[in-house]
């Protein structure tokens, strides 16, 4: 198959683009380079796969509406993975129109692009952010989400009822990813444990929100992939036990499916420092400070949807994943 990767040069992006390549696909990668942070990082990673021979790359934002639609009329994608987006809770707050710019208005070309050019299948990232004010444990995408706490969460939030009414009009085939707190080898330098060991390694203290009493489903990047490609190769179907009267929110009478996707097992956000502290062989000096604004207490996926329908099971443990993670950081930062 031709697959379309947004984001190619992001964390999650370049693990998905390198794994189907590994597998036979022709892939071609799209992103913007831009530098919400270090460039050289989303370089590094390019460079591991732009050498391969079924591997293309396109540096474009996927809010530039002619030259989406110009990239989907000449290349006939079978698939489309779209990973492209403004990350991040804390700085959406900063620079909301970032987030609608490149989540909303990218997510829209992308839509068309696949309404047109009769792609089979859209996978698109959405985020555990959703879940907002919700508080029953596990978050299942059978709740209601609409209470989001940061404009992130309502704009990936905003992608699932953009790609519910696309399926609902052109039978276009959407499936959505809530991801939990993604973390591994070649990650984002404004997540946790990137920041947490960077700070560790030069003697600085690290910030703890919430005073430490976060809980999060920690998921190992090897874990996302494997989903995300289970589930672009399951396109989704309309649901015949779907009821108007009584909707379902993660399923639908057109070709519709929200996804969890994480590991189901949450860690006590001390815990995982500890872990951290065992690989690094030394200590955190912590800095206990109050919750951030727009960031929810815990998070834990229910992920047997997602287990049930294309046999999703996450397998990572975070003293297993942060090792690899160490290992990888002290290479690449030769520390």
């Amino acid at each position: 198959m031709k697959i379309l990767v947004t984001g190619a040069a992001g964390f999650i992006g370049y693990h998905v683009a390198s794994y189907l390549l590994n597998r036979g696909e022709d892939i071609v990668g799209l992103d913007n380079l831009n530098d919400y942070y270090d460039v050289d990082l989303k370089l590094a990673r390019l460079a591991r796969i732009e050498g391969h021979e079924r591997f293309r790359f396109v540096r474009l934002d996927v809010a530039e509406r002619d030259g989406m639609a110009a990239l989907f009329r000449h290349e006939c994608f079978d698939r489309v993975i779209h990973l492209a987006a403004q990350a991040g809770v804390r700085y959406s707050i900063e620079n909301p129109n970032a987030y609608v710019e490149s989540n909303v208005v990218g997510f829209m070309n992308v839509l068309e692009g696949c309404r047109h050019n009769a792609v089979g299948h859209l996978v698109y990232a959405s985020t555990s952010s959703v879940y907002g004010a919700n508080t029953q444990m596990p978050f299942s995408e059978h709740q209601n989400v609409a209470h989001p706490l940061a404009i992130y969460a309502a704009t990936k939030r905003a992608n699932e009822l953009m790609a519910h009414s696309y399926s609902h009009l052109f039978q276009l085939a959407t499936t959505g990813l809530r991801f939990f707190t993604v973390y591994g080898p070649w990650g984002r330098p404004d997540m946790a444990l990137f920041k947490f060991t960077r700070a560790i390694l030069e003697g600085r203290a690290i910030e703890v929100y919430n005073y430490g009493h976060h809980k999060r489903d920690f998921t190992y990047v090897d874990d996302i992939v494997e989903g995300v490609l289970r589930a672009c190769d399951k396109a989704a179907a309309p649901d015949p036990a779907w009821e108007s009267d009584h909707p379902d929110p993660a399923t639908s009478h057109a070709p519709y499916r929200i996804f969890n996707i994480g590991n189901s097992h949450p860690v006590d956000l001390l815990k995982y420092i500890e872990v951290l502290e065992n690989c690094l062989g030394r200590k955190a000096e912590t800095r206990l400070l109050p919750m951030q604004p727009g960031d929810v207490a815990d998070t834990w996926a229910d992920v047997s949807a997602l287990s049930e329908v294309v046999g999703y099971q996450p397998n990572t443990p975070v003293e297993v994943g942060v090792e690899r993670f160490v290992q990888w950081y002290q290479r690449y930062y030769q520390t």
